[in-house]
């Protein structure tokens, strides 16, 4: 079976691709970077800012909120950009990486997945089914099976189960979206681990099934980046061309950069605003720890030709202040920056790609950050 397409591909540089994804909240340009707002909000970050950066759409979990505030309070509250104040597109995570993270306080069926609550312990059961009434309810614009995910590395045999059982949810998780109202998406998420014939099965399965597009989980688990871009060649083929491609969880900016050239669209990760409240900065000549001492005297912008007000001022010495004392506004600003650097790379992404220059662009791009900024690191 095969939904409605609201993607438009724009333009392509070899396997590199920019495009438009219209959702009922607005358009998401394409490669795009999505910061994490796990439980309603982007850490430290204001939504004002998160949008002034260049950001188009956001990602909420659904474990979480389902948990807290409860996905049926928030649905009464008019669903999850009337509640947040964040007015532009959301696509929520099914909760399927915390099948993973927290192994301990699940216990998995062929049903569904029991929790237990790690805010009260109580006992909190998520099928396909529920995950896709609970982002119906929270009226996110992009919906996510129920997937099974795996830390690699693991055994062959428990990645063929996990990666069956996903294909199984996968169509229990369609077909509970057949009456989602008009526009809005669902993406199956392709697993496999680190087998290149479990990963093709999954995305040929996935394809069968039909849906809005495709994701690839269950990486950047634990494997090096290496099989991480393998398997990525490997599933890409087997996706249609006028679909979306996700790359869940990732990554650093050269993750992205190179997982762009292999022909994905989307991303998201944690990196932004957790370097950030550590005291790290994403910066065009790669990362820069203001923890280190040398930055105490050192009066300079973490980057003057930056368009964003915190990178270009503030000095690193009152930023290394910032950070060594323990005050909020440091990770504030440091998140701030690293978002705004993430859709900066993206933005000049989409351009190189939109002109036919991403080759020279990658290559530019990672030779500053392997230059780096030899004073300042």
């Amino acid at each position: 079976m095969s939904l409605s397409n609201h993607f438009d591909l724009v333009a392509t540089d070899g396997q590199a691709r920019t495009g438009r994804l219209t959702t009922p909240h607005g358009v998401v340009r394409t490669p795009a970077f999505m910061p994490l707002g796990t439980a309603g909000s982007v850490k430290g970050v204001h939504w004002r800012d998160v949008r002034n950066a260049g950001a188009d759409i956001v990602l909420g979990n659904t474990y979480h909120l389902m948990l807290r505030p409860g996905a049926e309070r928030i649905a009464a509250l008019g669903g999850l950009q009337a509640f947040t104040g964040w007015n532009g597109p959301m696509l929520t995570d099914s909760g399927g990486f915390q099948v993973m993270s927290l192994a301990q306080l699940r216990k998995m069926s062929e049903h569904a997945v029991t929790f237990r609550s790690h805010i009260d312990g109580a006992s909190v059961e998520l099928s396909p089914e529920r995950a896709i009434e609970v982002q119906r309810l929270l009226g996110s614009d992009i919906a996510m099976q129920l997937d099974e995910c795996l830390r690699l590395p693991a055994e062959r045999s428990d990645i063929e189960r996990a990666m069956q059982l996903s294909l199984r949810w996968a169509e229990r998780s369609r077909r509970a979206f057949e009456t989602a109202p008009a526009g809005h998406m669902l993406f199956g998420i392709v697993q496999g681990g680190d087998v290149p014939e479990l990963r093709q099965a999954s995305a040929r399965g996935l394809v069968e099934i039909g849906f809005h597009g495709y994701a690839i989980g269950g990486l950047a688990v634990g494997e090096p980046q290496s099989v991480m871009l393998a398997i990525i060649e490997e599933v890409a083929p087997h996706l249609p061309k006028d679909r979306p491609r996700y790359l869940m969880g990732v990554g650093t900016p050269e993750d992205m950069l190179e997982a762009v050239g292999r022909g994905v669209d989307m991303f998201d990760c944690v990196l932004p605003t957790r370097n950030g409240r550590h005291g790290m900065a994403f910066t065009r000549f790669g990362q820069v720890n203001l923890r280190n001492a040398r930055h105490a005297d050192d009066p300079r912008p973490l980057d003057e030709k930056s368009a964003w007000p915190a990178t270009h001022g503030t000095s690193r010495a009152y930023l290394h202040h910032l950070v060594k004392s323990g005050e909020t506004l440091g990770a504030m600003l440091l998140s701030e920056i690293n978002i705004a650097y993430y859709q900066r790379l993206m933005a000049d992404i989409r351009d190189a790609i939109a002109k036919g220059t991403f080759e020279s662009f990658r290559e530019q791009t990672r030779a500053g950050w392997a230059r780096g900024d030899i004073a300042a690191l």
